[in-house]
C-alpha cells in the first residue's frame, strides 16, 4: 500500500500553517522557536515528498542543508534566550529590545 504524495503535501501545508500561526500569535521566545522548527520540518517534508515523486535525490540533499541551518539557528537562538532569562524572569519577544542596555 502506497500513500499518494498529495497527502504528504497536504500534511506539510497544515504543519507549516500551524507553525506560522503559532509564530505570529505567541509571544514566548521558546514557543516561537518551536513554531519555526515546525515550519522548517514542514518544508523538509515537502522536499522529501517531491524528491520521492520525481525520483531525484536533490530534495533529500536540500533537507540535509536545511537541518544544518536549523541546528545553527537553535544554537544562536537558545544563547539569546538564555541571556534574556538571566536578565528577566520571562522570555517574551518584546524583551529583546531590552538587551541593548
Amino acid at each position: 500500500m502506497s500513500i499518494p504524495g498529495s497527502w504528504y503535501l497536504i500534511l506539510s501545508a497544515l504543519l507549516f500553517g500551524i507553525g506560522a500561526l503559532g509564530l505570529l500569535i505567541r509571544r514566548n521566545v521558546l514557543i516561537m522557536f518551536m513554531c519555526l522548527e515546525l515550519m522548517l520540518n514542514a518544508a523538509n517534508l515537502s522536499f522529501v515528498t517531491f524528491s520521492r515523486m520525481l525520483g531525484d535525490i536533490a530534495g533529500q540533499s536540500a533537507v540535509f542543508f536545511v537541518l544544518v541551518v536549523a541546528a545553527a539557528e537553535v544554537v544562536v537562538g537558545l544563547g539569546i534566550v538564555v541571556a534574556i532569562f538571566r536578565r528577566r524572569a520571562t522570555a517574551v519577544a518584546d524583551d529583546i529590545s531590552g538587551m541593548r542596555d
